[in-house]
C-alpha cells in the first residue's frame, strides 16, 4: 500500500520539558475546528519515479482489494461478465454461421440453437458448482483425471478427424464430445489436489514435479497425437500456472521455457503444415508449393479493417460468405470486429478484463493452497486462451486452432468454461458477507455459527 505523507503530531502542552524539542514559537495548540497550517515551503513534491511507484502500488492494491467483498461485487462481476460474453457468443454464432448453414441446406439457426442448448446446460452447472463447497471437489479429482485419460485414448481409437485434427468423439448425429476440453478442467482440479496434499514437501524438487509433470505430459502427448498443437499449448500453460501458484522456485520455469521452446521447434520442423504456417506468417507469402495457409488469417484482417469504428451492422458481414471458412469457430472475433467495429471488439476486451480482474481478486485472497492453485489455474487458462485466440486473429501469432472462450462455437468448450467459472464463483461467494451469501448445496467440513461441525458428539448418550 502507498503510505501518504502525514504531519507530525503536536506534543501535548504538559508533556514536553522546557528547552527540549521544537521551540514554543514553532508549536501551536490545535483547537477544535482549527485548520492545520501549511508550511511556507509548500507541499513536498515527489519525483517522477516516486510518483510512478506510488501509482503502481496503488493500482495493485486497489486491484487486489481487501480479500472481503461485503456487497458481493467480485462475485457479481464474475457472473455478469461471464453471462454477457456467453450471450454475445450465441448472438455472433447465429450471425456468423447462418450463411454457410443456408448454403448447406440447413436451418440458419442450427448452430445457434446448439450453442444455446449447451449454454443453458453450462449455466445450470455453473450455478450448481457455485453453491458447492470447492473442497468437496477433491473427491472427484482422481476420478476426473482417470476419465480424461480414458476419453483421450478413445479419441485415438474411435475419434473423428476434422481439418486434420483428431479431437472429437461422435455421440449420435447431434452431439460430438471434445475430451481435450474436459481434460483441461480435470487436470486443473487434479493438480490442485495433489499439490495441496504435498504442500509441506514442495520445496523438494522431486515432490514438486512428481507426479504432476509425468501425468500432465501424458495428457499433452495424447492431445498432440490428435495433431492439436493449439490445445496442447493451452494445457502446457495450465500446468505452468498450477506450478507457479503452488510456489515452485522460479528458476525451474526458465528451464521449462527452454524445453518447451525446443519441443515446439521440433514439432514445427517435423510437420510441413506447421512449418508452412510459421514461415507464411513471418514472411506474409505463400508456401513453397503455392498453398496459402494464411488465407483465413488474411481475410480475418480484412474483416477487422472493414468494420471501422462501429462496424457494418449486425448480420451484415461480408467475410462470412465463405471468405473465412467456418467463421463461427476460431475466427469469430474477426466477425465481431467487422459487424460491430472497434467498439464491439473493445466491449469484448473490457469484459475479459473485468473477468480477469475479478478472478484475480479471488486468487490473491486465498490462504489455502488448493483454493489458490485451482482458481489461479482457471484464470490463466481462460484469459490465456482468449489472448492466444485474439492474437491469432489480429496477426500477432501464427494460425493456431484455439477457440475464444464463451464466444466461439463449440459445446464442449463452452460447457467446461462455464463449469470452471462455477468453481471460481464458489470461492468468490465465500468472500461475501454471511448475510448475503447464497446457500450451499453440498457442505464438506463446514462449521455452524457456534463453531460445531454439525455432527453428533459420539460421547453424548443416546436416548
Amino acid at each position: 500500500m502507498v503510505s501518504t505523507p502525514t504531519h507530525r503530531t503536536a506534543s501535548r502542552p504538559g508533556g514536553a520539558k522546557s528547552g527540549s524539542g521544537p521551540s514554543a514559537a514553532s508549536r501551536e495548540a490545535v483547537r477544535p475546528g482549527a485548520t492545520a497550517k501549511i508550511p511556507a515551503s509548500g507541499p513536498v513534491r515527489l519525483s517522477a519515479p516516486a510518483r510512478v511507484r506510488g501509482w503502481y502500488r496503488g493500482f495493485w492494491s486497489a486491484l487486489e482489494g481487501t480479500g472481503k467483498s461485503k456487497n458481493g461485487s467480485t462475485y457479481y462481476l464474475i457472473l455478469g461478465s461471464t453471462l454477457a460474453l456467453t450471450a454475445i457468443g450465441i448472438m455472433m454464432v447465429l450471425s456468423a454461421s447462418s450463411v454457410e448453414a443456408i448454403a448447406a441446406g440447413e436451418s440458419p439457426y442450427t448452430a445457434a440453437l446448439k450453442q444455446g442448448l449447451f449454454a443453458a446446460i453450462g449455466v445450470f452447472m455453473m450455478f450448481v458448482l457455485s453453491r458447492i463447497n470447492v473442497v468437496w471437489l477433491k473427491r472427484l479429482a482422481w476420478l476426473g483425471i482417470g476419465i480424461a485419460f480414458v476419453l483421450l485414448i478413445l479419441v485415438q481409437l474411435i475419434g473423428t478427424s476434422v481439418n486434420g485434427n483428431k479431437n472429437w468423439i461422435e455421440i449420435g448425429s447431434f452431439f460430438t464430445l471434445q475430451p481435450s476440453e474436459a481434460a483441461k478442467l480435470a487436470l486443473a482440479l487434479w493438480m490442485a489436489t495433489v499439490l495441496a496434499r504435498k504442500a509441506k514437501l514442495l520445496h523438494m524438487l522431486r515432490h514438486s514435479l512428481i507426479p504432476v509433470l509425468p501425468v500432465a505430459a501424458a495428457i499433452i502427448a495424447l492431445v498432440l497425437a490428435g495433431n492439436d498443437l493449439g490445445t496442447g499449448m493451452i494445457i502446457m500453460l495450465i500446468v505452468v500456472a498450477a506450478l507457479f501458484f503452488a510456489g515452485i522456485p522460479l528458476y525451474l520455469f526458465g528451464f521449462a521455457a527452454l524445453v518447451a521452446a525446443a519441443g515446439t521447434a521440433v514439432m514445427a520442423i517435423a510437420s510441413p503444415n506447421r512449418m508452412c504456417r510459421i514461415t507464411s506468417w513471418w514472411t506474409g507469402g505463400a508456401c513453397g508449393d503455392g498453398t496459402d495457409v494464411n488465407y483465413q488469417a488474411t481475410n480475418g484482417l480484412y474483416g477487422l479493417a472493414s468494420g471501422g469504428w462501429f462496424g457494418v451492422g449486425l448480420g451484415q458481414s461480408r467475410q462470412k460468405y465463405s471468405w473465412i471458412p467456418e467463421a463461427h469457430n476460431d475466427f469469430i472475433f474477426a466477425i465481431i470486429g467487422e459487424e460491430l467495429g472497434l467498439a464491439g471488439t473493445v466491449v469484448v476486451l473490457v469484459l475479459f478484463a473485468i473477468l480477469g480482474a475479478a478472478i484475480y481478486r479471488v486468487v490473491v485472497a486465498q490462504q489455502d493452497l488448493f483454493h489458490r492453485v485451482l482458481a489461479g489455474t482457471i484464470m490463466v487458462w481462460l484469459l490465456g486462451q482468449a489472448t492466444v485466440n485474439m492474437s491469432v486473429v489480429t496477426g500477432l501469432m501464427p494460425v493456431i486452432g484455439v477457440p475464444l472462450p464463451f464466444i466461439s462455437y463449440g459445446g464442449s468448450a463452452l460447457l467446461m468454461s462455464l463449469c470452471a467459472i462455477g468453481v471460481v464463483l464458489s470461492l468468490a461467494r465465500a468472500q461475501m458477507a454471511p448475510a448475503i451469501q447464497p446457500q450451499r448445496i453440498l457442505k464438506f467440513g463446514a462449521t455452524s455459527p457456534a463453531g460445531k461441525t454439525g455432527r453428533k458428539n459420539p460421547a453424548r448418550k443416546r436416548n
